[in-house]
């Protein structure tokens, strides 16, 4: 919240953080709902102790909702693109290593509980397919660069959200990992090239830079 309302005398700023925190306490609602379900039908709260069991599925629905919105996902996908109002190297951040990673990373480490709800397992694929396809789509209508990152960063979660749901977890957190870092790489690039333009985000407005900024060309060519 203070992170993507960092220059919090620019109303979209506000705005933005303020999404993101009412987005987030909503699918927060549900994850609660789900580790008090686990609490109450196994006596722990631990990974180790979700196995199959009472409730299953509904405490695997329960931690796909809240999943859902720290990783950003359709319909609670909203706060993420706002969320560029923040500095570039807060979005680097956001991207690469802190919420928007937690959801994928809490289904993988739960995937006792979504073995034993392939229902609940199907859902989790269509959901990131959908949001994989739906945020792509989106990206290439963008004209700020921050935005398109953004909605590229939702279309990747999106893909291992279906790796999840089909049950190749450690794909899923393979493409985790790499994305940090590329994404991360991207923001990085994308700020550098806001920067050397005193603040210009149109991505129409840029071009042939590749000359003026060779180091920036190629460490975002290899994000």
């Amino acid at each position: 919240y203070l992170l993507i309302g960092f220059f919090f005398d620019r109303k979209a700023a506000g705005d933005a953080a303020n999404k993101a925190f009412l987005t987030n306490r909503i699918a927060d609602a549900a994850l609660i709902l789900g580790i008090l379900a686990i609490f109450f039908t196994r006596g722990s709260v631990r990974f180790l102790d979700l196995a199959a069991g009472p409730w299953a599925g509904t405490i695997a629905l329960l931690l796909l909702i809240g999943a859902m919105g720290k990783s950003a996902q359709f319909p609670f996908h909203v706060w993420l693109p706002d969320a560029m109002e923040g500095p570039t190297p807060v979005s680097a951040l956001i991207h690469a290593a802190t919420m928007v990673t937690a959801g994928v990373y809490l289904i993988a480490r739960s995937n006792l509980l979504f073995t034993a709800s392939p229902e609940v397992a199907n859902v989790v694929a269509f959901v990131g397919a959908i949001s994989a396809i739906f945020a792509a789509s989106v990206a290439l209508a963008q004209d700020d660069i921050k935005r398109v990152l953004a909605y590229s960063t939702i279309s990747q979660l999106g893909f291992m959200f279906l790796a999840l749901g089909v049950g190749a977890y450690w794909v899923a957190i393979f493409h985790l990992f790499t994305h940090a870092f590329f994404k991360a790489l991207l923001f990085l690039g994308a700020g550098s090239i806001i920067h050397a333009l005193h603040g210009e985000h149109d991505l129409h407005r840029m071009g042939g830079l590749y000359r003026k900024m060779p180091v920036t060309h190629a460490t975002m060519l290899i994000g």
